[in-house]
């Protein structure tokens, strides 16, 4: 696809239908079309191309009548293919006149025979013939001939697309905002582009192609040796050529002509002053590439065999001046130095700028590399000026171009104001920027040597200047005109009962004589219109101006004090500026006398009230202005307002001659003697006075010793008087009075004085303020004690000094280096601040750290009891404590020794409460578990022992220890062992008191700590174990007592079931062998069998102590089963024994019967008692 296609394809929604016909919406397509009829289609041509494409209807006729017309104009009206083109061309005969041809085609193609084109672009995807074609049709003519066709597209898009586009967007309105988000002003910005480059292509000054004929020979040698891989040279040409002389005069010739053609570039040239600053840019542009082009042939192979053969042929005068004859040289270094400043010049920005701001930046950007590459270029300074010349041409044009699409008299006038002053500062730029080219000018002119030529720049926008100044004053008198004789100013409304004139008609009416001109036309014929339209204008605002002036006169008469009356002043001041107006408030001078005189009177009540009993006195005060200065101000102020109201009357009655009339002498006769009342000179004279009778000076000690109630108060000895007198002093001098020699000394000391003496007064109450706190806060002396004796010690030192060698050390000071010697005495007063500074900052920042610290101190006695918590609090006072180190307080180390003193007797009293918390634990009794709810079985203890453990108040637990009576191998034991509990509780006691011994210590200095590492080992850290010593008599031996206690009873209780192994260690035998016969030793035995099963024989399965538990479950059983067997095995015994005893004695007893029976009661009287 050609360009003209390209750009006919990417214009084609942009162009009207001819003849005037408004684009209306394209009816539906429908959905099975009917066969296109082409002789409608042709009929439509033949009507429509006749006027366009200047051809008869007979030569149309011929040209449609092709045989594939109808082919193409179908596929044109069915397909989506949008464009078809008419084409006419030339056909030259030299023995016939010129003819045309005239096709129809869809491949569009360019030739110089090309005459014009025709395009035909559909509107909608498919002709439809029951619409008229030339609604669904854009007709767009694209002109060609024997020159490029850039000027017919160049008129095309800035004569027709960009102003349709413009229109089309300014009767969309909106706001900039809107317009920015659719793209729009990047839209426009490529329409410029574009319009600039067409007329670039269209201006560009063509540079002659240069290409140097080459004998066939010569290329044919060139080709042989590059196909061989070698560099050509003359023994690649036949031997008969190179000497041959008709060959070689044949190469002398060629190189002849060389010369001829390079000459018609490099001695190429051209007018700046003449065409636009693009052409002269493009020029340089251009012979820089055509050189380059010629470079570039002279390096190829085939120049340097020609040269090398006429060098072979001894023909020299063809081959050493052929370089200089040329010219290329020269040349090239001329276009290189040219093209310096030519090269990447930013003048599309000014000739593509779519507002005035981007105008005003392109020319900072213009003349910033003119300014710059000049210096750098040596780019003649006759050639630069009339360069400027014509950017000044082109700035003309652009400006002119945006302002003109404004449409100035049509815009509101906050638009036009914004934009001319847009304008005038576009124009202060060029100024600004020719200014600076003027100068750079001149400096490159003298470096460079060149014969002088004056360095003057005629703009061509100097009248455009001119009749941008005049049009914005205009249009500003106009539109105060137009706001005056507006509704909201009260004057329209007045019309016809003052001669039946609407003044604002009359004035817009006024203003449509210059509305429809162009305001910006500055040629001869354009300044003749303005002249014209201007009288015009003038002629009917006269009458206008008329019924204003009776207006005014009716407002100022109404008029009843001065206040209302320079209110309509204030109200048409505006119009003051017309002459006719002007004149007419001189007749209302009697009544603004008059109410002058009462606004004068007022201010005399006002100087009457005096100044004390004034509220400019205390807002004096609040202002620090002395007496006597805000007097004279205030007395000022009520003279700066007389003078106002004299201003106003001098204003409205005429001018600066107003007191020569009657009322005018009178009211200036009053002002005058009001004026000499408000003379402050008295008021300065009488305080001259009292100060030359006061003793007053500068001297005596820095301090003094004040006695008050109950001891004294260190003061600075300064009278505040003379602070005052200064500042009286200082004021007086803003006033321009003149003080006395002696008094301003006096002044000047105190004024030398007044910052030392501030600062002294300053610094005491400060330091007093400073030990009033550290009396406040005891307990933080020690620390400040150095700071404090440095206070002293500068007190102590300032106690001889005197305010003279203040005073004397600048009058020295102008006789000596500021070097030489700093004055002492300043310098103590500084050192002194900032000593008080340093024990004020560090007395604040102490009682800061100091009630932390005291805050954590006692946080201790009623924190919980936690390592966690204790480490916590004690971590934090000894990081203040590091905090204190760093700072550099003195005494720390007795200072934090008192500290840890204190926090040591509240941790003595945490670990006796811990050891009588731990003991009251430790030591419940039985009773006290068997309140609790009962256990339950071995497994479940197990699983909830969490719920058994005993939680203190103070954050600790105490855990049951957990023993169990097992029996393995028949042999019973404990498990774990006592010994295992005495360890466990010992080591929970030790836990408990542990929180509070593994302490760290409070230290003083754990910076130092370092210091006294000594051969490699680390001294211990210390802790608060010591506190163990220190504990109360007794508290430390009643856990363990306890404990050995509680042990003893455990050991007791497991000596029982201990005693069970002997059921397993005994034989049988052996046991009823020691019993024997004796029925009273296996009864005893018995009872104790029944007695021991006691402890075993219990519905429970374990045995509590407390913080101890038994469990003897696993063995239970098996004892009682043991138990029950060797129970069983003695009843069995004891029965067989007491059997057989009973059988003996029943039968003793049945022998002592028979005995009995046999013997006689005499015999057994005489024998005495038988015993069995």
């Amino acid at each position: 696809m050609t360009a003209v296609e390209s750009f006919a394809n990417g214009i084609s929604s942009t162009l009207a239908p001819p003849n005037g016909i408004n684009h209306t919406e394209s009816p539906a397509v429908p959905s099975t079309p009917a066969p296109f009829d082409t002789s409608l289609f042709r009929a439509y041509l033949l009507g429509l191309l006749p006027s366009i494409i200047g051809a008869t209807q007979s030569e149309l006729e011929e040209s449609l009548i092709e045989n594939d017309f109808d082919e193409k104009v179908s596929r044109f009206a069915t397909e989506p293919n949008g464009v078809i083109f008419f084409v006419k061309r030339k056909v030259d005969n030299n023995d016939t006149p010129t003819t045309y041809t005239y096709h129809l085609t869809q491949n569009l193609t360019y030739t110089p025979s090309h005459v014009m084109t025709i395009a035909l672009i559909k509107r909608t995807p498919v002709l439809d013939l029951s619409t008229s074609l030339a609604t669904q049709l854009q007709i767009l003519n694209l002109f060609g001939g024997e020159e490029t066709p850039y000027e017919s597209l160049h008129a095309v898009v800035s004569s027709a697309i960009k102003p349709w586009f413009d229109a089309f967007v300014g009767a969309r309105g909106g706001a900039k905002d809107g317009d920015g988000k659719m793209g729009i002003p990047v839209t426009k910005k490529k329409f410029a582009e574009l319009e600039l480059s067409l007329l670039h292509l269209q201006q560009n000054v063509e540079i002659p192609e240069t290409h140097l004929v080459i004998k066939p020979e010569i290329q044919q040698a060139v080709q042989a040796a590059e196909s061989n891989g070698q560099r050509p040279n003359i023994s690649h040409l036949p031997a008969h050529l190179v000497n041959d002389s008709t060959f070689l005069n044949g190469l002398h010739q060629n190189v002849n002509q060389w010369i001829k053609s390079i000459q018609t570039v490099t001695k190429l040239s051209r007018d700046v002053s003449s065409g636009t600053a693009s052409q002269e840019i493009n020029f340089w542009l251009s012979m820089e590439r055509a050189l380059e082009g010629i470079e570039n042939q002279l390096r190829s192979e085939e120049v340097n065999l020609v040269m090398e053969c006429l060098r072979n042929a001894k023909r020299f005068r063809a081959t050493v001046s052929f370089i200089a004859d040329t010219g290329l040289k020269e040349a090239t270094d001329l276009v290189h130095n040219n093209n310096i400043l030519m090269k990447d010049f930013p003048l599309d920005s000014l000739l593509s700028a779519t507002d005035l701001d981007k105008i005003n930046e392109s020319l900072s950007l213009v003349f910033g590399h003119i300014n710059r590459k000049l210096k750098l270029s040596p780019y003649p300074i006759r050639r630069a000026l009339p360069l400027v010349e014509a950017i000044s041409r082109d700035f003309n044009d652009q400006l002119l171009r945006v302002l003109t699409s404004h449409r100035l008299t049509y815009t509101p006038y906050e638009t036009f104001e914004r934009l001319l002053n847009q304008t005038q500062t576009i124009f202060r730029t060029w100024d600004e920027q020719t200014k600076e080219f003027t100068n750079v000018a001149r400096e490159v002119q003298r470096k460079r040597q060149e014969k002088f030529i004056p360095i003057k720049i005629n703009p061509a926008h100097q009248k455009l200047m001119e009749r941008a100044r005049y049009l914005r004053d205009w249009r500003k008198q106009h539109e105060q005109l137009a706001v005056m004789t507006g509704p909201t100013k009260g004057l329209a409304s007045v019309g016809k009962g003052l001669g039946g004139l609407n003044m604002e008609e009359e004035v817009k009416e006024a203003y449509e004589a210059i509305k429809s001109i162009d305001v910006l036309d500055v040629s001869v014929e354009g300044t003749e219109i303005w002249v014209a339209a201007e009288n015009a204008y003038n002629e009917r605002v006269a009458r206008v101006e008329n019924q204003i002036i009776s207006r005014l006169r009716e407002r100022l008469g109404t008029a009843r004090n001065a206040n209302e009356m320079f209110r309509v002043f204030s109200k048409f001041n505006a119009l003051f500026v017309r002459h006719k107006i002007r004149g007419a408030i001189q007749e209302y001078q009697t009544q603004l006398i008059d109410s002058v005189k009462d606004d004068i009177k007022r201010l005399h009540d006002k100087f009457k009230t005096q100044y004390r009993y004034s509220e400019a006195y205390h807002m004096a005060q609040m202002r620090d202005l002395p007496p006597i200065a805000g007097a004279i101000i205030w007395a000022r102020q009520i003279e700066r307002q007389l003078l106002t109201y004299m201003k106003r009357v001098e204003d409205v009655l005429g001018g600066k001659n107003w007191e020569h009339y009657g009322e005018g002498q009178k009211l200036h006769a009053e002002s005058t003697a009001f004026r000499k009342k408000l003379d402050t000179r008295p008021v300065y004279e009488a305080w001259l006075h009292d100060i030359n009778r006061r003793e007053m000076g500068v001297n005596g000690r820095l301090f003094e010793i004040l006695r008050i109630r109950g001891g004294f108060q260190l003061a600075v000895n300064f009278d505040p008087q003379i602070i005052t007198l200064f500042k009286e002093v200082r004021n007086l001098y803003w006033l321009g009075f003149q003080v006395p020699h002696a008094i301003s000394n006096m002044a000047k000391d105190a004024k030398l004085v007044y910052p030392h003496a501030v600062s002294l007064m300053e610094t005491v109450r400060t330091y007093q303020q400073t030990l009033d706190l550290v009396e406040a806060n005891k307990g933080i002396e020690w620390l400040l004690a150095e700071y404090r004796n440095e206070a002293q010690t500068m007190i102590s030192k300032g106690m001889n000094l005197k305010w003279d060698y203040f005073v004397n050390h600048y009058d020295t000071a102008r006789y000596t280096s500021a070097d030489a010697r700093d004055n002492r005495h300043i310098q103590y007063v500084r050192e002194f601040a900032s000593v008080v500074s340093v024990l004020q900052d560090k007395t604040n920042n102490l009682i800061d750290l100091y009630k932390e610290i005291s805050r954590m101190v006692d946080d201790l006695v009623t924190c919980p009891y936690s390592a966690e918590v204790f480490s916590d609090l004690i971590g934090k006072v000894q990081a203040l404590i590091d905090k204190l180190n760093l700072e550099g307080y003195a005494n720390l180390e007795h200072w934090v020794a008192e500290l840890d003193q204190r926090i040591e007797t509240i941790l003595i009293g945490r670990l006796t409460h811990i050891i009588q918390v731990w003991c009251t634990e430790f030591d419940r009794s039985e009773d006290d578990v068997r309140r609790e709810p009962p256990l339950r079985d071995i497994t479940n203890k197990k699983r909830d022992r969490r719920k058994d453990e005993k939680v203190l108040d103070d954050g600790l637990m105490l855990k049951p220890i957990i023993h169990e009576i097992r029996i393995q191998n028949q042999v019973i034991y404990l498990d774990p062992p006592i010994e295992h509990a005495r360890q466990t509780w010992i080591q929970q006691l030790h836990e408990w008191l542990g929180v509070v011994c593994r302490l760290k210590r409070i230290q003083s200095a754990r910076y130092e700590l370092g210091l006294q590492i000594k051969k490699g080992q680390v001294a211990p850290e210390p802790t608060y174990t010591s506190l163990l010593t220190k504990l109360p008599e007794g508290a430390l031996e009643k856990p363990f007592g306890l404990i050995e206690v509680k042990i003893q009873q455990i050991r007791d209780y497991v000596g029982k079931w201990l005693q069970f192994q002997s059921l397993w260690d005994l034989e049988a035998e052996y046991v009823f062998n020691r019993l024997g016969d004796s029925l009273s030793h296996w009864q005893q035995l018995l009872s104790e069998i029944k007695k021991a099963r006691s402890t075993f024989d219990t519905s429970g399965s374990s045995k509590s102590f407390g913080v101890c538990v038994i469990e003897y479950e696993q063995v239970q059983a098996r004892v009682n089963a043991k138990y029950d067997a060797w129970q069983r095995d003695i009843l069995s015994r004891f029965g067989v024994k007491l059997g057989n005893a009973m059988k003996e004695i029943h039968a003793s007893i049945l022998k002592a019967r028979n005995d009995l029976e046999h013997q006689s009661i005499e015999g057994l009287i005489g024998g005495g008692v038988r015993r069995f």
